[in-house]
C-alpha cells in the first residue's frame, strides 16, 4: 500500500529511480578519458545503484590521464558534485570500494615518489626538514615563477591559471577537513590559517573569490570545473593528494605538512607571479591582488604553521614527525612533476594543457 504525501497526492515509492535535478551551482561531469572514466560517468549519470567493480587502470596513478580524473570524480562528490548527478553518490558504498582501490595505487606511487615515511623524528628534525624543503625548491615552483617573472608570456600566465583553478577556486577547503581532526594548539592554528584563507569572513575576500575575480580580469571563464576537460593528470592529482590527506584521518599529519610546506614555500613565488603581472602590464588590478594577497597572509600563515599548527601536533603525538615530514615531500613530488609536465610543453613551443 502507498501511504498518501503531501496534499493526498501518492508517496513516490522508496525504490523507485529518481532523476537527479539540474544544478547550475554545479559543473557538468567532464568527458571520459579511457576506460575508467567512461565507466564511472556512465554510472554516474543514473539513479544511485550498487556499482560494479570498475575497469582497471591502465595508467600511471598520479600522471595518469584516466586515473588521475577518476579519483577526481570521485572526490568531487564531497565538493560541490556535478550537474545532474545524485548527491546521493557521494557515500554509496560501493562507490567507495572502488574509490579505495584507486587510492591504494595512488598512495603507494606517492609514497614512492615522496621516498617513503621517515620514522622516529624528532620535533627538531621535523621543523629543520620542512625548512629545508621550503629552501630547496624541490618542488619546481622556484623555477616556474622565476620563469614567469623574467619572460613569460600573458598568455603562459593564463595557463597557470587555468591549470590552478581546479583547486584555486575551492581554496582552502580540502585542507580545512582537518579542521575536526586536530585538537589544543594546531587545530587553533589551523582554524587561524584557514579563517585567513576564506577572507576573514568576508565574501569578497574569500581567496578563492579572489582568484576569480583575477581569471575574469584576465579573460578566462572563472565558473567553478570549468576547465577539467583541458587539466593533464599532473595537474589533478595536485589536487588529489589534498583530498586524500584531507578526507582520512590516519593521513591528518601528512595533511598538517602539506599545508604547512604550502604556507613556507609560498611568499617567493607568489611575489614572482606578481612580477610577472606588472611587467605584462597588469599591476594594480584583480590579478595582482590575488597574488598580492597571498604574499601579505602566507609570510604570517607560515610563522603559525611552523610553529603553532606542526609544533603543536607534536606536543600532542610526538610519533607523526615522520608522517608531517611525508605529507610535505609529497606536495613537493606532485608539484614538481607538475611544473615539469609544464615546463616541458613550453620549452617544446606548445600549450601544457590537453586539447579541448
Amino acid at each position: 500500500m502507498i501511504s498518501p504525501g503531501p496534499l493526498g497526492a501518492a508517496a513516490p515509492r522508496t525504490d523507485d529511480p529518481v532523476v537527479a535535478p539540474e544544478r547550475h551551482d554545479a559543473p557538468p561531469l567532464p568527458q571520459p578519458r579511457g576506460p575508467l572514466t567512461q565507466c564511472l560517468v556512465d554510472h554516474l549519470r543514473l539513479p544511485v545503484h550498487e556499482l560494479p567493480p570498475l575497469p582497471a587502470a591502465l595508467d600511471d596513478p598520479v600522471e595518469g590521464d584516466d586515473s588521475a580524473l577518476a579519483l577526481h570524480l570521485l572526490y568531487e562528490l564531497h565538493y560541490r558534485g556535478f550537474d545532474a548527478v545524485d548527491e546521493g553518490w557521494e557515500w554509496e558504498p560501493s562507490l567507495l570500494r572502488e574509490r579505495r582501490r584507486l587510492e591504494r595505487a595512488f598512495e603507494a606511487r606517492i609514497i614512492e615518489r615522496a621516498g617513503g615515511i621517515p620514522i622516529g623524528l624528532s620535533a627538531a628534525a621535523t621543523r629543520d626538514a620542512l625548512v629545508a624543503l621550503a629552501d630547496d625548491d624541490g618542488d619546481g615552483q622556484g623555477t616556474l615563477s622565476a620563469f614567469m617573472a623574467a619572460e613569460g608570456t600573458l598568455e603562459q600566465l593564463g595557463e597557470l591559471m587555468v591549470h590552478r583553478s581546479a583547486y584555486q577556486l575551492k581554496e582552502a577547503d580540502p585542507h580545512t577537513w582537518g579542521i575536526p581532526r586536530l585538537w589544543g594548539r594546531s587545530k587553533a592554528a589551523m582554524v587561524e590559517i584557514q579563517r585567513g584563507e576564506y577572507g576573514d569572513g568576508r565574501p569578497a575576500e574569500v581567496h578563492a573569490q579572489l582568484f576569480a575575480d583575477a581569471m575574469d580580469e584576465l579573460g578566462l571563464d572563472n565558473r567553478y570545473g570549468a576547465h577539467i576537460d583541458r587539466l593533464p593528470g599532473a595537474t589533478l592529482s595536485t589536487g588529489n593528494l589534498i583530498s586524500l590527506f584531507g578526507l582520512h584521518r590516519r593521513w591528518r599529519a601528512a595533511l598538517v605538512g602539506h599545508l604547512a610546506l604550502f604556507e613556507l614555500a609560498s611568499v617567493g613565488p607568489m611575489g614572482r607571479y606578481l612580477a610577472a603581472l606588472t611587467r605584462l602590464g597588469h599591476a594594480g588590478g584583480a590579478a595582482a591582488r590575488f597574488y598580492e594577497v597571498h604574499v601579505e597572509a602566507d609570510a604570517h600563515h607560515a610563522v603559525v604553521a611552523l610553529d603553532d599548527m606542526v609544533g603543536g601536533l607534536l606536543e600532542e603525538e610526538p610519533i607523526l614527525g615522520g608522517e608531517i615530514v611525508f605529507g610535505a615531500r609529497a606536495l613537493a613530488a606532485v608539484e614538481g612533476r607538475f611544473c615539469h609536465h609544464v615546463r616541458t610543453a613550453w620549452d617544446a613551443g606548445g600549450s601544457s594543457l590537453r586539447s579541448p
